[in-house]
């Protein structure tokens, strides 16, 4: 068996590659090995999921393995990611799981596993889970009354929504935004949300049938928000992704205001309040070299780990860091949150604008992003493509090339059979250049 989880979960293609009988394998060992820390009571289990049609399936394969465990499952049932991390702990319960793909099209899925406060699993624990998968689940299973039982909680998302709104450090009046909901989980949250905390809301894309989820939407498709923003004189647009674990933004003339500006937005703005803890913010590898620039401008440290929301949340909980996160949108609020939440995200953003008067515009003004070209290169073997010695001479001959005014990232995907090539450059031209290069080296390895 090859590794299950990637950097967020186990991922894959539902009923192909992520079948329900490996869902109910997953959730049984991790109450097993989650629950096993305290025996005076079975393992309390929150459970999730996404809008998209498989989840249902699934779903009902991981309350089933939890459940035979013996552990009593809380089912909450359409909600965002940071919604099932949230009420871990709100209800005091040992884990959770979330059934969704995040990003992802609609025929993937996956297993996200949070250990008890909603925190994300280490290596060491995902080690552990995948090996009693491996075991074949062999120890002897409870019988009778020990069996564990399902029970669905209805105010689920109500709490969240409460959660979320008392977050505002001050109300939304004046912001008037349009949210794209992905057709996912966010369609039962952000709109609410926004709403309840003073903005001015239109919600596209907020009708999820199972099948339409990131379907030419979402944080990945903005172009419709663009047009949106516009045609009602917005002030800004906010697109969330499938499970809402993540925000981007738009301005009122349509320009894309990805995780790094934002971060540059908030973390400001924590400092100015005192709030900035070390005046340090923890990001990412593929974060752009415009956001180190900013922050030592503000004089604020930026702390880098590996890609992924895990690394940023273990950077922030080793160095009681008060902000963090990713290019993409994932960006963690520790004082609210356990993992990455797109809707706090997108609160406090235009709480920064209620409070400032200022446009979206003027606020990312802070930060001048250098040209950065992604190349994603499909592969068979992501391993072996990206440790090939031909493409570790293209990518040093490319880091030459680039000396002190750009730089090169070679990396594998976590979740998807990619190889990401990321250039950033003094130019956009002479980015795009090298990536093409590198990624041609990666194609022709990948294809001998």
């Amino acid at each position: 068996m090859g590794r299950l989880f990637g950097t967020d979960g186990v991922r894959g293609r539902a009923n192909d590659d992520l079948t329900p009988e490996l869902a109910m394998a997953v959730a049984a060992a991790a109450a097993r090995t989650l629950g096993a820390l305290d025996r005076s009571h079975p393992p309390i289990a929150v459970v999730g999921r996404d809008p998209r049609a498989s989840g249902e399936m699934l779903e009902a394969a991981v309350v089933a393995g939890l459940a035979s465990t013996g552990a009593i499952v809380m089912r909450v049932g359409v909600i965002p990611t940071p919604g099932v991390a949230y009420l871990i702990g709100a209800l005091g319960a040992d884990l959770g799981v979330m059934v969704s793909a995040s990003h992802n099209p609609m025929p993937d899925n996956g297993i996200k596993i949070f250990a008890a406060g909603g925190q994300k699993l280490p290596d060491g624990v995902e080690d552990a889970i995948e090996r009693t998968v491996a075991s074949g689940l062999s120890t002897e299973r409870p019988v009778g009354p020990l069996v564990g039982r399902v029970q669905d909680v209805r105010d689920a998302v109500d709490a969240y929504v409460t959660h979320l709104v008392e977050a505002a450090p001050n109300p939304l009046t004046g912001v008037k935004v349009v949210v794209d909901c992905a057709n996912g989980a966010a369609a039962a949250v952000a709109p609410e949300v926004y709403r309840r905390a003073g903005a001015e809301v239109i919600a596209i894309h907020a009708e999820p049938d199972g099948l339409n989820i990131n379907d030419g939407c979402g944080s990945t498709h903005p172009d419709a928000l663009v047009a949106a923003v516009q045609a009602h004189g917005a002030d800004l647009g906010i697109a969330h992704d499938g499970d809402a674990d993540r925000c981007l933004a738009v301005t009122a003339d349509g320009a894309i205001i990805d995780g790094d500006h934002i971060m540059a937005i908030l973390a400001i703005a924590m400092r100015e309040a005192g709030t900035l803890t070390d005046d340090t913010l923890v990001a990412t590898v593929m974060s752009n070299l415009g956001l180190r620039i900013a922050m030592a401008e503000h004089g604020i440290t930026l702390v880098e780990t590996k890609v992924g929301d895990r690394y940023v949340l273990e950077a922030l909980t080793a160095g009681g860091f008060a902000i963090g996160g990713e290019q993409s949108g994932h960006i963690v609020l520790p004082a609210f949150a356990s993992t990455g939440d797109g809707v706090l995200t997108g609160v406090n953003l235009m709480a920064r604008m209620a409070a400032t008067g200022k446009s979206l515009a003027d606020l990312a003004g802070v930060m001048t992003q250098l040209p950065q070209v992604l190349v994603n290169v499909r592969v068979g073997d992501r391993a072996s493509a990206s440790n090939a010695p031909a493409v570790a001479s293209a990518v040093h001959e490319a880091s030459a090339q680039l000396g002190e005014e750009g730089r090169i990232l070679l990396r594998p995907s976590g979740t998807e059979p990619f190889v990401r090539v990321m250039v950033e450059a003094r130019t956009a031209e002479l980015a795009s250049s090298i990536a093409e290069q590198v990624a041609g080296v990666v194609r022709q390895v990948s294809s001998v």
